[in-house]
Order: C-alpha cells, then structure tokens, then sequence
C-alpha cells in the first residue's frame, strides 16, 4: 500500500513512517522543503513537497490503494499562547486537513482511506469523567481546535479514522521532555496534582495507527492513550523514579503556573480521564499498557 503522510516530520510522524516503510508500504513525506528533509527520512521513506495550503499535484500518487494519514499542524506547546500563535496553531491545522480533503476530491481514483489527526484536548477539561469516543466535546480553546480541525475533513467520500491522540511518552521530544524537566526540579505536582493525565507510549501511538489502517472496519473516532491514565502527581512520581532521582517533593501552585505560562497553564492543570474503548473492543493490545512499563520503554 501506498501512505502519504502530511506533518510526517513531526514527533510521530518521525516514528510512523520508517515503522510503515519497514512493514513494506511505500511511504511518502509530503513536506514543504523535500531537499532538507530527504537527508533525515528513513530508509524506504521518499518525500515530495507541499506546501500545506493549497491542494497541490499530489493527488497524482493517490490511487484505491493508497492511505492518507494527515498529522500536519503547528506545535501547539511551541511557545506561550499569544494570540498571533493561538491562530496559527488553527489555521496551520484546518488549512492542511481542507486542502486533505481538496486534493482527496480532485484525485482520479479515491484512496482506500484518511487518518486524520486530532487530540484529547477535543474533550476539555472534564475532572474525574471517565471519558470515551462516546463522550461530546468539552469547552475551551483547546476543545474548540479540535472539534473544528476534526470537521475540517468531515464528509470526504471514503473511510475515515479520528486519531484523538494523548500526551505521547518520548524521549525523543513532547510531553516527556516536560514532564522530565520537572522531576530534575523534584517537582511533586502542578496545580492540586489531581488532574488525570491521558497518555501513551510512543511505541504504541506507531502500532495503533498501523493497527487502524489494517482494520477495514475501523472508522469513526478513536483515543490514542494507555488503558490506565494517571494523576499528575502519580505521573511526576513515576518520571522521577523512572530516571533515578530523587523523591519529588516542591509543589507548583496553579497561581504560579498562571503567572509563569499564561494561558498555556490550562494545557497542564486540565483533567481529562480518556480511555481507548473503541481501540480495545477491536482487539488492539499494548506493548506497554502501564505507565511504568511505558516510562521504561521511553
């Protein structure tokens, strides 16, 4: 099978597709500057070039054995959320996943289907909710990201997968190299420590979407976290035993957080209790489905 991946240079974009290459799909990086990023693809990984706005010609390598998987976007946690990169972020997503679907209506033959990339954050802030596929969008900035970038490929004429995914543990960039961060300052919590923390392993975000693309019934939204979500304080715990320092012992109260991150601070004091259902009821089984074991692997 053919896979165009969009934002395949990102974090797990990096991670899927010299996972796909070596499971002998011909992947394709569609990146605004081919001639850097070929040096730092994969073996068996091509990349040809868009610019994430306009649909472009690649629809030429679109055939009915052809996967989209459309990741690309601005980094969210890039930089404290001024209003200049509060629109970026937005526009960076919707923008790529309309010309997706643009480029998905020009092409002569419709490919087999489209991944399409979101976040938990589509679910805000919810306490101590379980939360599950089933569960409606919540309230705030985040939320709204989400539920608009999700729309942005609504009603394309094939088969679609939602990737909501959670904070991914890899030591290569991400939630990790925070959370890391804070366990050398022996932070103890952010906020009451309370709020639950959706995560996933990195080597599970790669074996869930390959899962999903293999899964003809697949379609629909999907949560890409771990099966046991973790408190923030419980997760802080972890990160600090996991690398062998010392016990966490400051707290960070909220109000510092305010002050120090601005409006990002929501990003870490949000609750979200998210569980992978739809995953699990297809049969999916992690690599490392508790948080230790993930933490080991990053």
């Amino acid at each position: 099978m053919r896979v165009l991946i969009t934002g395949g240079t990102g974090q797990v974009g990096r991670r899927l597709s010299p996972a796909l290459a070596a499971a002998g799909h011909d992947v394709v990086v569609l990146t605004r500057d081919p001639s850097r990023q070929v040096i730092s693809l994969a073996p068996g990984v091509r990349a040809e070039r868009w610019d994430a706005r306009t649909a472009g010609d690649w629809g030429r390598l679109v055939d009915a054995d052809t996967a989209i998987i459309n990741l690309a976007g601005e980094n969210l946690m890039a930089g404290r959320w001024t209003a200049a990169l509060k629109r970026e972020v937005l526009d960076s997503r919707v923008n790529a996943s309309r010309t997706v679907a643009d480029a998905i209506e020009r092409a002569p033959a419709k490919p087999r289907v489209l991944l399409q990339a979101s976040a938990i954050g589509v679910y805000g802030d919810r306490g101590d909710e379980e939360l599950t596929e089933d569960s409606p969008p919540g309230t705030g900035w985040m939320a709204d990201v989400c539920r608009t970038w999700e729309a942005a490929t609504d009603g394309v004429p094939l088969r679609r997968i939602v990737l909501r995914v959670g904070v991914v543990l890899d030591p290569a960039g991400g939630g990790l190299v925070e959370l890391r961060r804070a366990a050398r300052l022996r932070v103890a919590r952010l906020g009451s420590g309370r709020q639950w923390v959706a995560w996933i392993g990195h080597a599970d975000v790669v074996a869930a979407v390959t899962f999903l693309l293999d899964h003809a019934s697949a379609e629909g939204p999907f949560n890409l976290v771990g099966p046991a979500p973790a408190r923030n304080a419980e997760m802080l715990a972890a990160v600090a035993q996991a690398r062998g320092g010392g016990r966490p012992i400051l707290p960070v109260p909220t109000a510092v957080l305010r002050v120090t991150l601005g409006e990002k601070a929501d990003a870490v004091l949000m609750s979200q209790r998210v569980l992978p259902r739809r995953l699990l009821e297809l049969g999916f089984a992690f690599r490392h489905p508790t948080l230790d074991a993930a933490l080991r692997d990053a």
